[in-house]
């Protein structure tokens, strides 16, 4: 059987504004998660409780990834600074 080759070569990834998008994402989860506590009762008569804790896990989640997030543009950011301050920096050998 031939290996599968692309035909193509994959495109770059999209940035986008990541730290709206997950802090977004983890209110929701919280606010989900806020609307369904006062009906706690219902959901475990019918054996859906978890669905109240999965709501809580993602909004805990969404916060380790807030956090992973912004330190991750945080580094990009250090590392456009730098090399700009490299590139302007004249006289200074490459290495």
């Amino acid at each position: 059987m031939e290996k599968w080759k692309p035909k193509h070569e994959a495109p770059e990834p999209l940035e986008g504004p990541v730290v709206a998008t997950i802090t977004g994402g983890t209110i929701l989860w919280f606010v989900l998660f806020l609307v369904q506590v006062p009906f706690y009762g219902w959901f475990d008569d019918r054996g859906h409780a978890w669905w109240i804790w999965v709501c809580l896990a993602g909004a805990g989640l969404g916060l380790i990834g807030v956090w992973l997030v912004r330190g991750r543009d945080a580094a990009i950011k250090r590392a456009a600074a730098q090399a700009a301050a490299e590139e302007s920096t004249p006289g200074t050998a490459r290495h």
